[in-house]
């Protein structure tokens, strides 16, 4: 199908012309995309309404939500939008391949993400009894270790590139401690989650490279189990087979990794561009949690989360879509969509509607983790370096998206030694 849309962004709409590849498709991906991702959401909105058509890496059609409601429709009804990409019409018949970039994030695999219903129920239950379990161990203790053998590396410089030497790497190398791997495989964890996420050609000879270390931690831990969460998916009742155990692996490696790090720059950029905030956190008048949620709001950690794919012929945000098709979720636009925030400068505190974690059965299983990492790491930080401050204008800090999420450059400070 090819019409064209209509004038008015209410109106039902055809297949656009995006699907087919032509020149109305806005990319998610490339320069524009990694430099300006607001400007074009923006764009998107004023000119399709809440819902539109995009095209990912390899010219891969899609619909961006950018409406809040139609996001929370997305998320609460998968009967209708589905998370199981063996439905997927361009991946049925192969317009994707299995080496795209794409399918690290949007491909089928045997974990909860992938699937609805009673199967999710079934893996969802392994993955949560273990994290409630991994929460109930001491993790401020594991954060607060590896806080400060961070924080010793740089502390006697004076100075310091938060993000290079904090954010990137202090939530995976707490996740080694958590899944029972040795701690010198952080730093290439950390890396190759990153370049997963980043998508390029690169991604899927990442991903192979997470799932050779943790397939070696898995055959480790059936030898030699441990009390952690390695261990305890291996000895769930949920009975999870191999391929289960090391697609579940991966994916709390990954998402725990890049969203809590992600989260916790941006949590430390808006601690220190704004001095009131920062003397009301040194001087416990001011509760972390506060920053956190602000930060939710207007940055979530993942900017675009993947996917979900129609289930039938049907409606959203004006527009018709087809069974098979892919829809990938606008979190960051969602939160800012002008029918639910007409002023996005009027405080969002106590508020916790935000999109930042999903919602519906698929929401995030391990936010209350997430929360304890950023709380202690921010804890330990403002603790450790007195005098702590930006060594650029606030202005000057930059980030890079890929389709999925919006990451801060860097983040330089000075302090007092």
């Amino acid at each position: 199908m090819t019409d064209q849309p209509s004038n008015g962004p209410d109106a039902p709409r055809g297949c656009p012309v995006a699907h087919g590849g032509g020149e109305e498709s806005t990319r998610l991906y490339g320069p524009e995309a990694a430099s300006d991702p607001h400007g074009i959401y923006a764009r998107l909105r004023k000119e399709h309404g809440p819902v539109a058509p995009v095209l990912l890496e390899g010219d891969i059609p899609a619909w961006l939500v950018l409406g809040y409601r139609e996001n929370r429709r997305v998320l609460d009804n998968p009967r209708q939008f589905s998370r199981d990409a063996r439905i997927w019409r361009d991946w049925k018949e192969g317009r994707v391949e299995s080496t795209s970039p794409l399918i690290p994030m949007l491909g089928w695999r045997p974990d909860c993400v992938s699937q609805d219903g009673e199967p999710h129920r079934r893996l969802r239950g392994a993955v949560t009894d273990n994290l409630q379990a991994v929460a109930s161990r001491g993790i401020r203790r594991h954060v607060t270790h590896f806080a400060n053998k961070q924080i010793d590396a740089f502390a006697g410089a004076g100075s310091a590139d938060l993000v290079a030497e904090y954010a990137e790497y202090l939530p995976m190398l707490v996740l080694t401690r958590i899944y029972g791997l040795p701690e010198g495989e952080g730093r290439q964890l950390a890396e190759s989650s990153a370049q997963v996420l980043k998508g390029g050609e690169d991604a899927v000879l990442h991903n192979d490279r997470i799932m050779q270390i943790l397939g070696e931690l898995a055959e480790r831990k059936r030898v030699e189990p441990g009390s952690d969460f390695t261990t305890g998916l291996l000895e769930h009742h949920a009975d999870l087979d191999d391929d289960e155990i090391l697609s579940h692996l991966r994916l709390v490696l990954i998402t725990a990794h890049i969203t809590t790090s992600n989260l916790l720059a941006r949590v430390l950029q808006l601690v220190l561009t704004d001095a009131t905030r920062l003397a009301g956190l040194i001087s416990g008048q001011l509760n972390i949690s506060a920053v956190v949620e602000e930060v939710m709001w207007n940055t979530p950690p993942l900017a675009v989360l993947p996917g979900r794919f129609a289930a039938a012929d049907l409606e959203l945000g004006g527009h018709r879509l087809q069974e098979g098709d892919l829809l990938v979720l606008g979190l960051t636009a969602g939160n800012v969509d002008p029918e639910v925030r007409p002023d996005v400068g009027i405080s969002v505190h106590g508020n916790q509607a935000h999109l930042a974690f999903s919602g519906g059965p698929h929401e995030c299983p391990g936010q209350n983790i997430g929360q304890a990492i950023i709380e202690t790491a921010v804890d330990v930080l403002l603790h450790r370096l007195p005098g702590l401050r930006l060594a650029v204008a606030p202005e000057e800090l930059t980030s890079t998206a890929s389709t999925w999420e919006a990451r801060l450059d860097r983040l330089p400070v000075e302090f007092a030694v």
